[in-house]
């Protein structure tokens, strides 16, 4: 402690920039370099991205367009016909087979929130299938006769 001059000083650890906020003689103290007043002064400073200096938000200017159903649509599931192929070719599925919803949820292809199945028409449907959906896309219908299927809509 005794053998203390300037050239033994260091400083502390984790300090990197300039000590803010300790005292008058760091060059630094008093506002911390926060200046007088105002949103920039106080604590939780700073603005959100969205924020345009107090004018309206362009999110409150513009219109609302569309329509949003108060239905919970997160209940209906969608599959499409290369889904069921593939369940085909892994032989999880036979040739003729009746599939709904319930059957689905069983082989766990869909989730078991599922409430209503949906039936899409992309890919290709090879085997004939007997299919009852809540909803079907007309190239699905025309994808499924093709096939030899039949799609019931429930």
């Amino acid at each position: 402690m005794s053998n203390i001059k300037l050239s033994n000083l260091k400083a502390r650890d984790g300090i990197d920039k300039k000590a803010i906020g300790r005292g008058i003689g760091s060059g630094c103290g008093k506002t911390s370099t926060y200046g007088h007043k105002g949103g920039k002064a106080r604590s939780g400073r700073g603005k959100v991205k969205w924020f345009e200096g107090g004018q309206m938000p362009i999110y409150r200017r513009l219109p609302k367009r569309g329509f949003v159903s108060k239905s919970d649509k997160s209940c209906i599931v969608c599959i499409n016909l290369v889904d069921l192929q593939r369940l085909c070719d892994a032989k999880i599925i036979s040739a003729g087979q009746e599939i709904n919803l319930e059957i689905l949820k069983s082989l766990y292809a869909i989730k078991n929130s599922a409430c209503t199945l949906r039936l899409l028409g992309k890919g290709e449907l090879k085997t004939p299938l007997i299919i009852t959906a809540g909803y079907a896309t007309d190239s699905a219908i025309r994808a499924v006769e093709m096939a030899g299927g039949k799609v019931q809509i429930a």
